[in-house]
């Protein structure tokens, strides 16, 4: 058998569940009704977001909570329609209470893309790919 080649479920470690719920809740995403005083979930086009205490995550999955360095290693990202949506999304990012890392800006690749990080640090990139296009629905459409 192999693995199917998709993402079900995105879970962050956050240090406090209420503030980084609020925090998504300002980008303007919905609160699942699944969601309990243990994790807070959030509806994605594709995916479910999962937050869930920091500590306790690495508890459930078998490993060490260690102090985590500024770069964990892992990017998530949000394609968008064009460049004025990206500069539109950065600024509902700004206003939620994220920190810009990087302003968006146009690349060697043709795109346009910036981040910002969470609360808790977590990167997220916001670009326009023109060679990744998106349905109708908003999903990622790879050539």
């Amino acid at each position: 058998m192999t693995v199917p080649a998709r993402i079900s479920i995105v879970t962050l470690g956050v240090s406090d569940l209420e503030a980084s719920a609020r925090f998504y809740e300002a980008l303007g995403w919905q609160r699942s009704g699944a969601s309990s005083a243990e994790i807070v979930w959030f509806r994605t086009a594709d995916s479910a977001l999962g937050l869930f205490p920091a500590e306790e995550l690495a508890a459930d999955a078998g490993v060490p909570s260690e102090p985590e360095s500024a770069f964990r290693g892992v990017t998530l990202a949000i394609n968008l329609e064009d460049d004025a949506a990206v500069d539109r999304a950065m600024e509902g990012a700004v206003a939620a209470g994220a920190t810009v890392v990087k302003p968006p800006k146009h690349t060697s690749w043709g795109g346009y893309s910036g981040y910002f990080e969470d609360p808790d640090g977590h990167l997220w990139e916001l670009a326009h790919n023109p060679g990744f296009p998106l349905t109708a629905e908003g999903r990622l459409d790879l050539p």
